[in-house]
């Protein structure tokens, strides 16, 4: 039976009996499957008030918290599950997911502890461990997590990409590019891996295949704002104004109003030596300050400073 019909069956119970408990129950994780969130929800909450000692109910209340966006409710539905029974490992797994989402990565530490304590070839707690202590800066006990992530799981493509950017961090660029190719070997339209790979590329003077990895990374994300910047400095830097000029106005159609594009737009008219067009991207920039990262004052003054024949 399609879950749309078993929908309407239990909904014909309800309307028959709205104390079938079991059906409302089942009605309700039917309609969070179905992404009818808010429904779900008013069967859930009249389940709440009636079964106050079922760890379930507030499990799933969890769950259609987090659809709805709603965090903070989640988190404590999810507390409420774990009081009821300390040993809803999902409950637990879920609420280390929430804190991670709130900026609470201690608690979140905790949570996927104790779900390894319970299985300990749980590759999803060893990743999001390891991304709680990336998110706090941990970096040596990060690496160790997404390692043990890889050691159980090889196909993990973010385990890798997260890896390879501390690896990267300690400067061992040859194992942080090994990591990058393996996130390719297995998800090849990772726009993310061929911009660190670019990265590598660039800091280690190889320009061509830095431009060559821009090139997939654009391609495969047109909208990739850092992409775009670090290709426009390459190309400024070796004095190709107008493929710059090219470059970036093809930035602006894809990533629209954004700040920091108008005011490189503006430099390399400033290197053209079109002082109007350089006037009117520095205006630009000024208009979409919130995405600007250079300062207000620095570009008034350069405006200032532009003469016009």
């Amino acid at each position: 039976m399609a879950k749309i019909d078993k929908i309407e069956e239990l909904q014909n119970l309800l309307k028959e009996d709205q104390n079938n408990h079991q059906a409302r129950r089942q009605l309700a994780v039917l309609l969070t499957d179905c992404g009818f969130s808010q429904e779900a929800l008013k069967n859930l909450l009249y389940l709440s008030k009636t079964k106050e000692a079922d760890s379930e109910i507030f499990y799933n209340l969890g769950i259609v918290y987090e659809k709805l966006k709603n965090l903070q409710k989640a988190k404590e539905n999810y507390e409420k599950a774990i009081r009821l029974d300390s040993n809803a490992i999902d409950a637990i797994y879920n609420l280390g997911l929430v804190c991670t989402d709130l900026g609470e990565y201690k608690t979140a530490i905790k949570c996927f502890k104790k779900v390894i304590s319970t299985d300990n070839k749980d590759s999803n707690s060893y990743f999001n461990l390891g991304l709680a202590y990336f998110k706090m800066k941990d970096y040596p006990e990060a690496l160790e997590y997404f390692q043990k992530t890889i050691d159980l799981n090889d196909d993990d493509i973010y385990a890798h990409f997260y890896l390879g950017n501390i690896l990267k961090d300690f400067g061992d660029n040859q194992a942080a590019r090994d990591e990058f190719n393996k996130v390719l070997k297995i998800s090849p339209d990772y726009s993310w891996a061929y911009f660190n790979l670019a990265a590598l590329d660039y800091e280690e003077g190889d320009i061509g295949s830095a431009l060559d990895n821009l090139s997939q990374t654009l391609e495969l994300n047109p909208a990739d704002i850092e992409a775009y910047k670090i290709y426009v400095k390459i190309l400024v830097k070796d004095g190709e104004y107008d493929e710059a000029e090219e470059v970036i106005t093809q930035a602006l159609e894809n990533c629209k109003n954004n700040g920091d594009l108008y005011y490189i737009a503006g430099k390399i008219s400033q290197c053209k030596n079109d002082n109007e067009h350089y006037r009117a991207c520095l205006q630009s920039a000024l208009k979409n300050f919130k995405t600007l990262s250079v300062p207000i004052p620095l570009i008034k003054t350069e405006l200032s400073n532009i003469k016009i024949d």
